[in-house]
C-alpha cells in the first residue's frame, strides 16, 4: 500500500505500463504484418512496372519497379503524380500537381498548376516538357488522367471545371469539349467545391470515351459526332448511384461492350460489371484481399493482356497482380499512396472479360469503418508515410499511451 500511495511511483508505474502497451499494439503488429513484397518465378517475367506516386513528401514519384521488385528508376521533385503512361519512344506522361507557380490567371500567386510532364527516363530521368494550367487549389482539383490521342491530341479529364476535353498542347487549341453541366446540374462555381470529382477518362472506341465520375458513383460512355464539337451521354454505369454497386471508383478500363473492371475504391475491392440481357449492369467478379491482406482504397485495376489483374492498393502502399481465384503473381511494396500502375510495355492494352458463370467469384467489401478514428487514418495517410498495418486500434492505443503518459507526468510532478 504504501507503493501506492507514493505519486512519484504511481507516476513512474503508469509511464511503464503506457510504454509496454505501445511497444505491444505497435512491435507486436509491425512483427504479425504479412509482407508486401511477394515475387513468384511468373512474377520475375512479368517485365517493368510503371507507377504514379501520389505522395505525400520527397516520395511523390514516378517509379518504375523491375520483375524481381527493384525499383530502375524514379522522378519526384513534385507534390504528387497520378496517372503514368509510357510512350512509345520510352518517355513517360505523367499527371502532376505542384505548387510556387507566378503564371496563375485568374487566381492570385503563388499558385499551383496541374496537368502533365513528358518524362525522359535516361540517362538520367529528367522532366522535358510540360503542358499545365493553374487551378484555385490542389486539392480536389488535380488532373488524375490525361492520355495522348491518335490525332496527336492530348485527351484531358479535368477535375477544376468538371470537364473533358482534347486538347492540342502546343496551341492551347481544343477540338471538342464535354462539360459535365450540361448532363447534370452544376453548383454556382465548380472551382469552389469538390462537385463531381471527374477522375478518369479513357478513349475505348472511335470517338467513344468512357469516364469516371466519382462522386456520383458512375461511369459515364460519351460519344462524338462527327463535325460536333462536344460529346453526348450513350450510357450511364449505375444508373441508380447505388454504392453496393460502385462507390467513388477509381480508374475504370473498359474490357469490351458489356464489360468493365474498375477500382471500386470506398468498398475496398476491385470489381468487374457485366451488362446483363436487360441491360443493367451487374457483379461478375469482385475481390477484396491479396496475400491474406484487405485491400484498402484501392485506385486502380487494369486486366492485362495475360488474363491476371494488375491493382494498385494505394493505402496499404503496394501494387499486386493477381489471378482470376484471388492468388498473387506479384506484390511490390510502393511508398507513399501508389494512385496507378502500368505494366510496360502494354499499358492499358486489354485482356478480356472473365467469363461469366452461375457462381461468380464475389466477397463481400470489407467494412472497417470506425467513426472519427477511420476519417483520422485516412487524413494521415495524406500527410505522412504510414505503414498499411497501422489501424484504427493503434490510434487508440496511441491515444490511450498520451493519456496516461500526461497522467503519470503530472503525479512525478506532484510527488
Amino acid at each position: 500500500m504504501r507503493l501506492l500511495d507514493d505519486p512519484q511511483r504511481r507516476g513512474l508505474a503508469l509511464i511503464v505500463a503506457a510504454s509496454a502497451l505501445l511497444v505491444l499494439a505497435f512491435g507486436g503488429s509491425w512483427a504479425l504484418a504479412a509482407d508486401t513484397t511477394v515475387i513468384t518465378p511468373e512474377g520475375e517475367d512479368a517485365g517493368t512496372t510503371l507507377v504514379g506516386v501520389q505522395g505525400p513528401g520527397p516520395d511523390g514519384n514516378v517509379t518504375a519497379i523491375d520483375g524481381d521488385g527493384n525499383v530502375s528508376w524514379s522522378k519526384g521533385g513534385t507534390i504528387g503524380y497520378l496517372d503514368v503512361t509510357y510512350l512509345d519512344n520510352g518517355s513517360v506522361l505523367a499527371a502532376f500537381a505542384d505548387g510556387g507557380y507566378g503564371e496563375c490567371g485568374p487566381y492570385e500567386p503563388p499558385c499551383k498548376r496541374t496537368g502533365v510532364h513528358i518524362i525522359r527516363p535516361e540517362p538520367e530521368p529528367r522532366v522535358v516538357a510540360e503542358w499545365s494550367y493553374p487551378v484555385r487549389t490542389r486539392k480536389d482539383s488535380e488532373v488524375h488522367d490525361a492520355e495522348p490521342l491518335p490525332s496527336g491530341e492530348l485527351l484531358v479529364a479535368d477535375m477544376e471545371y468538371e470537364s473533358v476535353y482534347a486538347v492540342n498542347t502546343s496551341t492551347g487549341d481544343r477540338s471538342w469539349t464535354w462539360n459535365a453541366s450540361s448532363y447534370y446540374e452544376p453548383p454556382p462555381d465548380p472551382t469552389r467545391e469538390d462537385w463531381l470529382h471527374i477522375n478518369d477518362v479513357d478513349r475505348i472506341g472511335d470517338e467513344r470515351y468512357l469516364v469516371s465520375v466519382r462522386n456520383t458513383n458512375q461511369l459515364l460512355v460519351l460519344e462524338r459526332e462527327e463535325g460536333d464539337d462536344g460529346a453526348r451521354v450513350v450510357e450511364v454505369i449505375n444508373e441508380d448511384r447505388d454504392p453496393d454497386v460502385l462507390n467513388e471508383q477509381h480508374n475504370p478500363q473498359w474490357l469490351g461492350d458489356g464489360a468493365v473492371v474498375v477500382a471500386d475504391s470506398e468498398n475496398d475491392r476491385v470489381v468487374e460489371l457485366h451488362r446483363n440481357d436487360a441491360g443493367e449492369w451487374e457483379v461478375a467478379w469482385a475481390l477484396t484481399e491479396a496475400n491474406g491482406i484487405p485491400f484498402d482504397w484501392p485506385r486502380d485495376a487494369d486486366r492485362l493482356p495475360n488474363g491476371n489483374t494488375l491493382v494498385t492498393d494505394s493505402r496499404n502502399d503496394r501494387v499486386v497482380e493477381v489471378r482470376r481465384d484471388g492468388s498473387v503473381v506479384a506484390s511490390y511494396e510502393v511508398r507513399s499512396l501508389p494512385y496507378e500502375a502500368d505494366r510496360v510495355p502494354v499499358g492499358e492494352s486489354a485482356g478480356g472479360p472473365y467469363e461469366t458463370t452461375s457462381d461468380p467469384i464475389e466477397d463481400a467489401p470489407h467494412d472497417r469503418d470506425v467513426p472519427v478514428l477511420s476519417t483520422l487514418l485516412d487524413a494521415l495517410h495524406h500527410v505522412v508515410p504510414v505503414p498499411y498495418w497501422v489501424s484504427e486500434l493503434h490510434l487508440s492505443v496511441t491515444a490511450l499511451t498520451l493519456g496516461l503518459y500526461a497522467w503519470g507526468g503530472r503525479l512525478l510532478l506532484k510527488g
